[in-house]
């Protein structure tokens, strides 16, 4: 009787739908477990990815399947996430203290990448990961001022630096090792040269998550980085406007290039509500960003709006998710957040992370 309805419980569960991964619980592995005592089931769903603002809704939503099969008269369910490396391209090996890179990019600059980049970093984190921020953009550097960061990391040893802590998150910036009005007049392996150091030398701890502004642009200097920085996926972000949405696309190639998995496309300024009348109005046009994803058979994270309050909390330091985690927009990205990091769980794991070399000698 228990096999059968253990049969059962599974069939129906492994129905339920996963909004963020596209995928229902069945295809995305995620029913860990079933203990069945009389009419009553205990159920273990492991999600791969942090889901701190769905859990409650999945658990309720996986107790109530559980409670219309038939033999079962009482169901409590544990949800739960964990985080795993996952493969990154070529011949490269993820960092030590870093199980995934997300490389943040943009084909052109002015789309509000960096800004995207630090949200969706302070989102991960209020979903449950742990989470840092590198601005690998050596020209414009602008991660200290939206963190609200100053002065120069901490150098232990001379050779090693700390990262600073910003908003809970693990932050690191060329801007913090030059002064603010510094004009960094580096030709490309310079700056490849000083990403791969800022990179390498920084002292993350236990990171899930390490998100990368990348340089606007999809020259030399971003297709080197692209092969030289070991990254689990990357996110391409736009607004709907034809002009951005046609270097999206070359962003979009680039990482196919070097084999990177684009795991989705984030469409920012989608639309500009009026704080007086409420009237829309989508000032770039409209479904730029769904028609690119479909176009290229990616994924639509998230649209974001045209929103003063998004711009004013970068600017003075506390983004939006940190300054007003209970808004529309804070609520907007931790969505993305989630979609972004289900995506990623959905890749190959890093197989020299989880199984490593055991060598048995004779002594």
């Amino acid at each position: 009787m228990s096999d059968d309805l253990r049969t059962r419980l599974t069939v129906a569960l492994a129905g339920i739908p996963d909004p963020h991964a596209g995928a229902d619980l069945g295809a995305t592995g995620a029913v860990k477990g079933i203990g069945i005592d009389g009419g009553k089931v205990a159920i273990e769903i492991v999600l791969g990815y942090p889901a701190a603002g769905w859990q409650a809704a999945l658990a309720e939503q996986a107790r109530t399947v559980a409670l219309a099969v038939a033999g079962v008269a009482q169901a409590t369910v544990e949800v739960r996430s964990r985080v795993v490396a996952h493969k990154v391209q070529g011949e490269l090996t993820p960092l030590p203290e870093v199980k995934n890179i997300i490389a943040v990019a943009s084909g052109k600059g002015g789309v509000g990448k960096s800004t995207v980049a630090v949200n969706l970093a302070l989102a991960l984190a209020a979903e449950g990961a742990r989470v840092g921020v590198l601005d690998a953009d050596i020209y414009g550097p602008s991660i200290p001022k939206m963190l609200g960061l100053e002065g120069r990391p901490d150098s232990p040893d001379g050779q090693s630096i700390e990262p600073k802590i910003g908003h809970g998150l693990q932050a690191m910036s060329i801007g913090l090792l030059v002064g603010e009005d510094t004009a960094m007049i580096w030709r490309g392996p310079m700056v490849t040269q000083a990403l791969q150091q800022l990179l390498g030398h920084t002292r993350w701890s236990g990171l899930d998550y390490l998100v990368i502004d990348l340089p606007p642009g999809t020259g030399d200097i971003q297709l080197t980085l692209a092969q030289k920085v070991p990254v689990s996926g990357a996110i391409i972000v736009t607004t709907p406007q034809d002009i951005a949405l046609l270097d999206a696309k070359k962003g979009l190639k680039m990482f196919e290039k070097v084999q990177v998995p684009v795991l989705g496309i984030v469409e920012n300024m989608a639309v500009h509500v009026c704080s007086n009348c409420g009237h829309a109005e989508h000032v770039f046009g409209q479904g730029g960003g769904q028609r690119m994803a479909a176009q290229y058979g990616v994924p639509l994270l998230g649209s974001l709006p045209l929103d003063i309050g998004i711009r004013e909390n970068a600017d003075g330091g506390h983004p939006s998710v940190a300054a007003d985690p209970d808004s529309p927009a804070s609520q907007a990205f931790r969505l993305i957040a989630r979609n972004t990091a289900a995506r990623l769980s959905l890749q190959a794991k890093n197989k020299a992370i989880a199984f490593p070399n055991i060598v048995v000698q004779n002594t």
